[in-house]
């Protein structure tokens, strides 16, 4: 599938080149900007009034009953009451597990593939890397406003640092304590306006169509290109421990929330990991609970097809470099911060990762894209499937249980109360 975005980019960024340059020697060059200026809004204009066609409409619906019956044939339901001890077990796996591997890719997020091998060689490190970053070249710079980087490296990590695939974890904690496993999505916009401060690319887009008075229902469909990017998939996990052992119920509560931000596949890439997640409590393989979380989405959407393709490669690559190299073939110029790409990187990791979580989680970084999100999901399943001990203590042991985010008035958590808590929710959803 061709993309526009290297042309589009390397044509704009030319002529912004120009201009400067013809500004710089006192060419009036004003018109001749403000016509490309209105020529660009024009197009973009037409983009945003385009709509899919109907064939890929009917492949790829919006509304859940309309998914419900494109899933294939799925278990809906594997355990029938929550089993107090072992739950508590997987859901301390899952959020440690989901901690770890974000706080590992955080301070690399985005970057290629060479550029964290030269990290490495100069941290003296083992790429993948097999412990938290020993260094890196900004240090002090402020993550999400709450962590400097130093707080994601070796000898500086003392509690889970500030980021947004772990702060939403939390706020879905909030959403279900305060509204309860039956929410909407106007709660879940609520919840939004009083606690979330800041967002990224679909959630910044929800965020300021909701403060501007577009209800909740509607605040995906204004001015959102990000609709199938990664967002709604980071916000997966809470709704699988929410449900664990119920990946239809984990399923239809992402939709509600993913519904608030995204369309189409980035509602479905919510949808596979939340299953797939709730899956991982009672399967204890998140490579099969993976397959499992497939029978929640459309057998007919691209992400189905693209994982499918995973599922059917994955066994066979030699190492993380065939797969990165396989997904950069796949997916040639989408954007990095998809959900279909990561989402083939993350079942990868897995596969990869063969039941060892350092390899796992390190794996998973070490090739790329929107690593610290892939990572952190791959952490998450690790842990819901195998629980705490199988998490190296070398991972979760600096966090002095101890978190942060930055939802407003929210800052501060104790690891183990978001567990109990998490587990609270689930002794009431899973009856």
């Amino acid at each position: 599938m061709p993309y526009f975005t290297h042309e589009l980019h390397a044509l704009m960024a030319e002529l912004s080149d120009w201009a400067d340059l013809r500004k710089e020697q006192g060419v009036p060059a004003r018109a001749v900007i403000r016509d490309v200026v209105r020529d660009l809004r024009r197009a973009r204009t037409a983009l945003k009034r385009m709509q899919p066609p109907e064939k890929l409409l009917r492949r790829e619906p919006d509304e859940l009953e309309a998914i419900r019956a494109l899933r294939p044939e799925g278990p809906r339901r594997l355990w029938e009451r929550v089993e107090r001890k072992t739950a508590r077990d997987r859901i301390g796996g899952a959020w440690l597990g989901r901690a770890a591997g974000c706080t590992l890719g955080a301070p690399v997020e985005g970057w290629s593939v060479d550029h964290m091998e030269q990290l490495a060689k100069s941290c003296g490190m083992a790429f993948p890397p097999e412990s938290y970053w020993k260094n890196h070249p900004r240090p002090d710079d402020m993550h999400y406003g709450g962590s400097p980087t130093s707080a994601y490296l070796e000898g500086g990590v003392r509690e889970v640092p500030v980021d947004d695939d772990l702060t939403y974890t939390v706020l879905g904690l909030l959403i279900l304590e305060r509204f309860g496993p039956d929410f909407t999505t106007a709660d879940v916009g609520q919840a939004w306006l009083d606690w979330l401060p800041v967002a990224c690319t679909a959630e910044h887009v929800a965020l300021e169509n909701l403060r501007k008075g577009i209800p909740a229902e509607r605040a995906a469909e204004k001015d959102n290109p990000f609709e199938e990017w990664i967002g709604a998939d980071i916000r997966s996990d809470p709704w699988g421990y929410a449900a664990p052992g119920w990946p239809e119920r984990a399923a239809e509560m992402a939709y509600r929330d993913a519904w608030l931000s995204h369309r189409r596949n980035g509602v479905y890439g919510a949808m596979l990991f939340s299953a797939a997640i709730a899956a991982a409590f009672a399967t204890g393989d998140p490579v099969e609970a993976v397959r499992i979380g497939l029978t929640e989405i459309p057998k007919t959407s691209r992400l189905a097809a693209d994982m499918a393709w995973a599922f059917e490669v994955g066994p066979a690559l030699p190492d993380w470099r065939a797969a990165r190299a396989a997904v950069d073939e796949r997916f040639a110029g989408m954007s990095t911060v998809h959900t279909n790409n990561n989402a083939c990187l993350t079942l990868f990791g897995l596969m990869l990762g063969a039941g060892d979580f350092t390899r796992t989680i390190g794996v998973t970084v070490a090739m790329g894209l929107d690593n610290d999100c892939t990572a952190a999901t791959a952490g998450s399943l690790f842990g819901a499937a195998h629980g705490v001990d199988a998490v190296d203590p070398a991972w979760r042991r600096p966090f002095r249980n101890r978190a942060r985010t930055y939802l407003t008035g929210h800052e501060e958590w104790r690891n183990d109360d978001i567990v109990a808590r998490f587990l609270a929710i689930a002794e009431q959803a899973v009856r």
